[in-house]
């Protein structure tokens, strides 16, 4: 049995601007197990969006290993790539990425249309999993009809609809004035008490971070420094 849900590598990313090449990802490698939350943080430049992009399986490394939930990704071609991302991460971005004019029950159910699950049963897990995050009560409403905190909490339903093997959060509480981040912060500590959701947070703030279980450091494309937080 695979301890790791995620193994990184030493993983490479290298961007071809013409006469310049860009070292995103300077042999990076990384572990993280099962229901862990982990916080990725570093300065501008530093790797992190690659890093996550990587994680993500949006984009592959150009050498290296990346593993995923025990399977190989590096070499998977675009299409292969995309099946992964949809079983197997979830996202929750800073900007929510919602559809303005779906209700936030259209908005969750969206990651269900490419899977195996049958379409009769949307309706009912976009709602149990709305319900999970404290939206029972606004499965019609549309985003604009919605605080950020909860625009928010519709990203987080629609990141774990599908079960991921892990959940990334690009700066989840960036938008949000601090008692609304505060809340999103311990929905997801709840979500991983209850549901057992792998937590991978790129972030700045170092309250977001003091959350989570282990703090990396990443510098000039490589992990500089972990921190055990718990």
């Amino acid at each position: 049995m695979n301890n790791y849900v995620v193994e990184a590598k030493k993983l490479t990313k290298i961007y071809d601007m013409g006469e310049v090449k860009v070292h995103a990802l300077r042999g990076l490698s990384l572990k993280i197990k099962p229901g862990e939350i982990v916080a990725i943080m570093g300065p501008s430049g530093s790797g992190k969006s690659t890093l996550m992009n990587t994680l993500g399986c949006l984009d592959r490394p150009t050498s290296g290993e990346y593993i995923l939930n025990g399977e190989r990704t590096s070499n998977l071609s675009d299409d292969e790539l995309a099946i992964i991302r949809n079983r197997q991460v979830g996202f929750i971005f800073q900007n929510y990425n919602l559809l303005p004019r779906a209700s936030a029950l259209t908005n969750v159910q969206l990651p269900l249309i490419y899977t195996d699950n049958g379409v009769n049963d949307m309706e009912r897990i976009g709602t149990e999993i709305l319900k999970a995050v404290g939206l029972g009560d606004r499965l019609h409403h549309r985003p604009y009809e919605l605080s950020g905190g909860q625009q928010q909490r519709v990203a987080i339903a629609r990141a774990l609809i599908n079960k991921p093997a892990i959940v990334l959060a690009d700066e989840p509480t960036g938008n949000l004035d601090s008692r609304s981040g505060e809340e999103i912060m311990q929905l997801l500590l709840k979500l991983n008490r209850e549901r057992g959701v792998t937590l991978i947070i790129v972030t700045h703030d170092t309250r977001v971070a003091a959350h989570t279980q282990r703090v990396i450091h990443i510098l000039d494309g490589k992990v500089s420094d972990t921190n055990e937080n718990r």
